[in-house]
């Protein structure tokens, strides 16, 4: 129930200063957001690559307001393609990016964020690897689907995010499990209301594996996009069902949470992909961290009252 309360608090400037201001925040956001800086960056991937693990990598910050800033988004995901090149990871290390870091809520978004987004697909291909393109909330997805089929035309590896609460999503599965996609499926983190979403953890679940199902049964890549055991081991059964090898899909979790679960998986030759965040505009990231999870709520309060 404090999934709602706590999303409407990412969107509020006076809870922003607030728990900014806080001594403890630094403390525990490092939890999520391992680096501010891609030298500070850099050794996360090299620690979990040397694990067995696999990287997505997001440079945080969503409240862009010009195109210069949409620019400087575009030319932070450039040099962070950059520093990666000499590391030879390929698509191990690939990107995920949102839209609106890229200009696609301002005046001619969309046409502004796909000329900002296309530099960093052209760039991570040249290095070996791709970029995915996340989920937002449900006003954002025709135009995020409209330029993933634009980027797709020349680089088909191009990745995209569905998110199982949202009443579309079965329809969107169906269209996209198709040879060559890459599909991210998550729970999704957007407060959306009743008339386009599932309200009810039960339902966005069962949706969750009815989706599942269309993109293991699809010729599409699968990324399984959660931390719940249940539909860890839904979707392995899946996989098997679907006579999946190993190499045929990937589990995707984010930095921070059930670090040992992530070399599990990893260890049973699974590919394990780390959603890993970096960057100094962490807050909207930080507070959908814990909207989704009471655990990670619970982990900030009692740090909060530890360290006040």
């Amino acid at each position: 129930m404090l999934g709602p309360v706590i999303l409407a608090a990412s969107r509020s400037d006076r809870m922003r200063r607030l728990i900014s201001a806080a001594p403890v925040t630094k403390q525990v956001v490092d939890r999520f957001i391992p680096g501010e800086t891609v030298d500070g960056i850099l050794p996360i991937v090299r620690q979990l690559t040397d694990n067995g693990l696999e990287l997505t990598m997001d440079v945080v910050g969503e409240d862009i307001t010009t195109p210069e800033q949409a620019e400087a988004a575009r030319d932070a995901y450039l040099e962070l393609i950059d520093r990666l090149k000499p590391l030879e990871l390929g698509e191990r290390a690939e990107m995920s990016v949102k839209l609106s870091m890229f200009g696609q809520a301002l005046p001619g978004g969309h046409e502004l964020a796909l000329a900002n987004v296309r530099p960093v697909v052209e760039a991570a291909a040249e290095i070996g690897t791709t970029v995915t393109l996340d989920a937002e909330d449900h006003t954002t997805l025709d135009s995020m689907f409209a330029i993933h089929e634009e980027l797709r035309k020349d680089f088909p590896q191009t990745g995209c995010v569905i998110q199982a609460y949202l009443f579309r999503t079965e329809e969107d599965a169906r269209r996209l499990a198709a040879a060559g996609s890459r599909v991210r499926l998550v729970k999704g983190a957007y407060k959306e209301p009743a008339e386009v979403a599932y309200q009810q953890k039960h339902e966005i679940d069962k949706a969750y594996v009815r989706i599942l199902r269309t993109l293991m049964e699809g010729e599409g890549y699968p990324m399984i996009g959660s931390h719940d055991p249940r539909l860890i081991a839904i979707a392995q059964e899946l996989a098997r069902t679907a006579g999946r090898k190993l190499d045929e899909y990937e589990f995707q979790m984010l930095y921070g949470i059930r670090g040992e679960e992530h070399l599990r998986l990893a260890a049973e030759g699974h590919r394990m992909r780390v959603y890993t965040a970096y960057g100094t505009d962490w807050y909207g990231y930080f507070m959908r961290r814990l909207a989704e999870k009471p655990a990670n709520l619970r982990f900030f309060a009692r740090s909060m009252i530890t360290k006040g």
